[in-house]
């Protein structure tokens, strides 16, 4: 894979390991669970990336495995704002320099509060949107902080 995205620049920038993953997109099939089937990962170990707006208008990202559903209640709890609501996709391209469905948490345009679902800290490696639909970049959850700053809380429809 020769197209390095901003992801993987980043990691490559603070020498963290991991692995670009590509996915067959031909089927149109680049959901989050059919990518998981696709590469043979557990949907609990392959998170999606969700950009928000809160009641403020400050824009929070939250990561979640593909199996889960945002809970918005939990994700204001967890950001601090009254309110969360999912950020139009018209807005995503302007707001993370990512399309949807190419969303990475890393290399965004602008580093915005990042929190991953707490079932993160039950797993060795974590493996999310490289940045580009039909890529996955898979590296060990202890780098993650190297990468980014992050909170971890409970997001997840129980």
């Amino acid at each position: 894979m020769s197209d390095k995205t901003n992801a993987a620049r980043l990691c490559d920038n603070k020498s963290v390991e991991y692995i670009l993953i590509p996915y067959d997109t031909h089927d149109d099939n680049i959901d989050g669970k059919s990518v998981a089937k696709k590469l043979n990962i557990p949907e609990d170990e392959i998170f999606k990336t969700l950009v928000t707006r809160g009641k403020s208008s400050d824009i929070y990202v939250f990561v979640i495995p593909v199996s889960q559903e945002l809970d918005l209640k939990k994700a204001a709890k967890a950001s601090g704002e009254k309110s969360i609501q999912m950020l139009p996709v018209k807005e995503i391209l302007s707001a993370t320099g990512y399309v949807k469905g190419g969303c990475s948490p890393l290399g965004m345009k602008k580093q915005y509060p990042t929190i991953f679902d707490e079932t993160i800290i039950l797993l060795d490696k974590i493996t999310f949107n490289a940045g580009k639909i039909g890529l996955q970049l898979q590296l060990p959850v202890t780098d993650l902080s190297k990468l980014l700053d992050y909170d971890v809380a409970d997001l997840s429809n129980d």
